[in-house]
């Protein structure tokens, strides 16, 4: 009975062994696969942040191109000029793109960024179909609303 007592307890010790080693692995293993878990959705979220910071810079881009464009165009505004103009119709399709950057930047920017970039439109759009006052320059006029802009985009770029 003593030999058998033995090996029960042998047996015993050896199951208990197998169940404490299967379940530390099984704790190492979940553990493990939470970690990888983790790491992939950091790893996509920062993959996120990048391309969602590509399409900003990509928007700023855009904006600041059409902005100089219709810079441009207040610049080369003819005294007189009226539908049929040349400058008119490139001014048109111009200022129309620029609309677009703008509402573009509303969507994709907290609204600071949008509020100084669309005071910068107004501003320019103001000089390009209505003119400045005799006296007035359009860089000096439109240089504060298009570096308020400026800034508001670097402070959210970073």
């Amino acid at each position: 009975m003593t030999a058998m007592s033995g090996q029960v307890w042998v047996s015993l010790i050896s199951l208990g062994g197998v169940v404490l080693g299967g379940s530390l692995s099984y704790l190492v293993q979940h553990r493990t696969q939470l970690s990888a878990e983790h790491a992939e959705q950091q790893r996509q979220q920062i993959a996120l942040s990048e391309a969602r910071r590509g399409e900003r810079l990509a928007l700023l881009e855009r904006f600041i191109e059409v902005s100089a464009e219709a810079e441009r165009c207040a610049y080369a505004r003819p005294s007189e000029w009226d539908d049929t103009h040349a400058w008119y119709l490139t001014t048109r399709e111009i200022m129309a793109r620029f609309w677009v950057a703008d509402r573009l930047i509303r969507i994709q920017f907290p609204l600071p960024v949008h509020d100084a970039a669309h005071a910068h439109f107004l501003g320019l759009n103001r000089t390009v179909w209505e003119g400045l006052p005799e006296g007035e320059s359009v860089r000096d006029y439109l240089e504060d609303n298009q570096m308020a802009f400026l800034d508001a985009a670097r402070a959210v770029m970073g």
